[in-house]
């Protein structure tokens, strides 16, 4: 008797994990329109917080510089060589819509597809970030580079950033709401990534920008200001 019991509570909490709690949509048409303050596109942890350099960002792990072209799967100007990368994790507990950091005007989203997707957590990172809400080293893992991705260019009043959606391995989707051209308000509905993904905030320039979150903090959406532009 007691063990049916958890089992149907098991697999209540399952489905209404997967049916309802998953695809909650808080209300951000409140949002603050400040061109200088860049806001988190995302629910989510802080996976990393680096600097961009000459195109390429410094990664102990590997030993090496990473070209951040290789996240973005698009060219970096020559011209603006430097900026900053924040990664944000998700977790299947997360809301998993994406919304704008900034007021902006949508100049390009590209999607690049790939045959496998790799998974972003082991077992151990799965239960660290998922269930005990801490953070996980993932930056410079294979699934980084490898995804299936969708990046998707922002111009703002004070600068270009790259949102790039990069999918998990039980990821089948990336649902998006808005089109080149669109002009989209901070905290405006962008898209929908199914279950435990990542978005990488990518910027363009800005070298004088303060960083207002810290590696394995938790980001709230638009509700959390992660960084302040500089004019």
């Amino acid at each position: 008797m007691v063990i049916g019991v958890i089992a149907g509570l098991s697999l209540l909490f399952v489905w209404y994990t997967r049916k309802i709690w998953f695809f909650r949509d808080p209300d951000h048409l409140g949002t603050e329109q400040d061109d200088l303050v860049l806001r988190s596109p995302v629910y989510g942890r802080v996976a990393y917080i680096r600097r961009i350099e000459n195109g390429s960002v410094e990664s102990e792990k590997k030993g090496e510089r990473i070209l951040i072209s290789d996240i973005t799967k698009d060219d970096w100007p020559d011209k603006e060589g430097d900026g900053w990368l924040i990664g944000i994790a998700m977790t299947a507990l997360d809301v998993h819509y994406q919304y704008s950091p900034m007021p902006a005007t949508v100049c390009s989203i590209r999607h690049h597809a790939h045959g496998r997707n790799l998974p972003m957590f082991d077992l151990w990172e799965y239960v660290r970030i998922t269930w005990l809400r801490r953070g996980v080293q993932l930056f410079a893992k294979k699934y980084v580079f490898e995804n299936e991705r969708q990046t998707m260019w922002l111009k703002g009043k004070e600068a270009t950033i790259a949102l790039v959606l990069i999918a998990d391995k039980f990821v089948s989707k990336i649902s998006t709401f808005v089109k080149d051209g669109d002009s989209v308000p901070a905290g405006g509905k962008l898209s929908f990534i199914g279950r435990g993904s990542q978005v990488d905030v990518v910027v363009r320039g800005q070298p004088d920008l303060l960083a207002l979150v810290q590696v394995g903090q938790a980001v709230h959406g638009p509700s959390t200001v992660i960084a302040r532009l500089r004019r």
